[in-house]
């Protein structure tokens, strides 16, 4: 297909295809959807198992120098100056708008470097935010994509049980913390996150030791590919949001209901309140509240309410839209997540969601729907 000459493939391409891999664009690559269990046998794998996903597609950029927590402060609503060395947080891209331009997840590696992960359709544009905000030249900032390096994660109740053989030390982690390993003498970064909800880690690894690090993985039978499908039901389950869908240049992290990820210095009263894009409008979000908010919904029947479906009150006037929607597995029941307004926004609030012309019922609940199960030690 013509669309697809420019897709790139990650070094697991080969082996997704021997595992019955179904192959799709996405963020410009070829990825695997699925394999040959299915969707659903995949997330419930993953829940009473460990599961691999291959997340090489995202990009990995090192922003290093002197002064370089300060100068990324500016770009997102973190205190970075107080992160330890190998400990990470989840943060957001602000805009001058008070919106989103990404999500992400930042690790201090060392006093003037910090690893981030970003989203894989946004990763061009996130590095040239990050060397044009920076000023990289003035302020003898590095920014670098680590292109030679693949992204795996290994997520599941029992993935502690496969890393506690091949790196032990990483199996000691707590969740958001991270360290570097030698596995059989393949150097590693591994922390311990990931976005499916339950406990597991992520692994940076060098191209050259990728496939030899995903054979060694393989060798414990607990362990099975997983595909984007699955990825996405069981983020949805988390209450996890997508970027682009649950969340984008139109909605502030107040809204999106991750109010969380903004440092309490970085908050009204906060020792460094502000200072970054959108501050007055986020701040003021937090200060004086939102008009419409992200919630979870589940929905009457078997059928899943997709994306883009509208929101409809009591009176049949569309209040939101549906931003997220499919089967849960583990619930055995469609789940969704939009936004309506904030009024409307209470666990229990009943609605509907026009799917082709007719209205089915969905009920705000809480989030997320499906317990979380990380490692805090």
């Amino acid at each position: 297909m013509p669309e697809e000459i420019d897709l790139k493939q990650t070094q697991f391409y080969h082996h997704h295809l021997a595992a019955g891999g179904k192959m799709v664009p996405f963020a410009g690559y070829l990825m695997p959807v699925q394999y040959s269990d299915g969707i659903m046998q995949e997330h419930l794998h993953c829940r009473d198992n460990a599961g691999l996903f291959d997340v090489s597609h995202m990009g990995q950029v090192l922003v290093s120098g002197e002064g370089a927590a300060l100068a990324l402060e500016r770009l997102m609503p973190v205190d970075l100056e107080a992160l330890q060395i190998n400990q990470q947080t989840y943060s957001t891209f602000t805009t001058e708008s008070g919106g989103i331009s990404d999500d992400l997840i930042v690790t201090r590696w060392s006093e003037e470097s910090f690893f981030l992960v970003v989203n894989a359709a946004c990763k061009t544009q996130d590095i040239a935010h990050l060397k044009t905000h920076l000023d990289v030249h003035a302020n003898h900032i590095d920014v670098t994509c680590l292109a030679d390096r693949q992204l795996l994660a290994l997520q599941g109740i029992r993935a502690k049980e496969v890393m506690a053989e091949l790196a032990p030390e990483a199996n000691k982690l707590v969740f958001m913390n991270g360290c570097r390993v030698a596995i059989d003498g393949m150097d590693c970064y591994i922390t311990r996150s990931g976005y499916t909800g339950e406990d597991g880690f992520e692994i940076s690894v060098a191209d050259s030791d990728a496939l030899m690090l995903a054979d060694k993985i393989f060798s414990y039978s607990l362990v099975k590919w997983i595909g984007l499908g699955a990825r996405d039901s069981l983020r949805l389950e988390a209450g996890l949001c997508l970027y682009g869908h649950d969340m984008n240049l139109e909605t502030s992290p107040i809204e999106a209901g991750i109010a969380w990820s903004i440092s309490k210095s970085r908050r009204p009263g906060g020792a460094k309140a502000g200072g970054f894009f959108g501050a007055d409008i986020i701040l003021d979000h937090i200060a004086n509240g939102v008009a419409k908010k992200r919630v979870g919904f589940l929905v009457e029947g078997r059928a899943p309410v997709r994306e883009g479906a509208d929101i409809i009150d009591k009176h049949g006037a569309v209040v939101g839209q549906i931003t997220s929607g499919g089967f849960g597995p583990t619930l055995q029941a469609p789940v969704a997540m939009g936004y309506v307004p904030t009024e409307l926004s209470a666990v229990g609030t009943q609605l509907h969601a026009l799917v082709r012309g007719k209205e089915r019922p969905i009920t705000v609940t809480k989030m997320p729907l499906v317990k979380q199960r990380y490692f805090r030690g």
